[in-house]
């Protein structure tokens, strides 16, 4: 398959692992396995780790430990490593712990920003415009996540419409790169290719990220469709962990050891040693006592 060189064959994966995946993980791992799951992560070649999630211990209990694993993390020289912030209060609790780049999240269905976090998308962006405004006087990046674009748990369908406008406004607020997130992994290769067809319209190709639940084992192929419009940037969780706690039998996010294999046999570049990969994959599934979701780890370590 041909795909749409935008200026290059480089993707950059964006490992979501240490907060997207492990914030959806009953087991509860101690700060110093995360810390050295994230050092794991450092070495392996891996460009932009997110590292964890400054909100409520309420909420996440998973992540309460924020602070401790961001300022225990080794930091590799050329690696970013941002957060999730869902308020001033939890920036400057990230900001405290030595961060210097952010991420902040809405979802682009009505229904899903109810349940999830109790507001409207307008509100909840409202919540967060704070964020933005102290990032910038401070010069940190931040990234937007625009989750349940391919589907909600609770609404079904979400018109592509919405998702371009909450992109879109995500943008023009500021956020240097917008992730599109299929949440509950119920997305297929043309949808996928007409939503993000759509945001490419209104939001530069460059500042694009798609995010893959693997839920119905699309998340590959929505991959490499998005990836023959251009996109460059893939959010990904090492050993497929994850998941989401309201959707139900949603499983995790695509695994990263799947993806750079595929991104490798097509010979595009990503900077990572996959046996590293594979090795960090291996080693979470066990502190996690479950086998990993990866198939490719499986197949490297049958």
């Amino acid at each position: 398959m041909e795909t749409r060189m935008n200026a290059s064959n480089h993707v950059r994966i964006v490992e979501v692992g240490p907060r997207d995946g492990l914030q959806n993980e009953k087991a509860l791992l101690p700060a110093a396995v995360k810390i050295e799951l994230i050092d794991r992560l450092s070495a392996t070649g891996l460009a932009t780790i997110e590292a964890t999630s400054f909100v409520s211990p309420k909420w996440v209990p998973q992540l309460a430990d924020a602070a401790e694993v961001f300022r225990g993390i080794r930091k590799a020289p050329g690696v970013v490593y941002p957060v999730l912030v869902p308020n001033l209060q939890g920036y400057e609790r990230a900001r405290e712990a030595g961060a210097g780049e952010v991420a902040v999240f809405t979802a682009a269905s009505e229904a899903f920003n109810r349940a999830n976090i109790n507001a409207s998308i307008d509100e909840s962006i409202d919540r967060f415009m704070p964020v933005l405004e102290r990032a910038r006087a401070d010069g940190v990046a931040v990234r937007g996540y625009v989750s349940t674009v391919l589907g909600c748990p609770y609404q079904g369908e979400v018109p592509v419409a919405d998702v371009v406008r909450v992109a879109r406004r995500l943008h023009d607020l500021g956020c240097h790169e917008i992730s599109l997130g299929d949440t509950i992994g119920v997305g297929t290769p043309v949808k996928a290719r007409d939503m993000l067809r759509a945001v490419a319209s209104e939001v530069p190709m460059s500042a694009l990220a798609v995010h893959f639940h693997d839920t119905y084992g699309q998340a590959l192929a929505n991959i490499l469709t998005c990836l023959d419009e251009g996109v460059r940037v893939v959010d990904s969780a090492v050993s497929g962990t994850g998941g989401c706690p309201y959707a139900k039998g949603a499983t995790g996010n695509v695994a990263s050891e799947d993806v750079v294999y595929m991104l490798h046999g097509m010979g595009m570049t990503t900077g990572i040693d996959l046996d590293k990969l594979i090795e960090t994959g291996a080693w979470l599934a066990g502190r996690l006592g479950k086998e990993t979701a990866s198939r490719v780890t499986r197949a490297r370590t049958a």
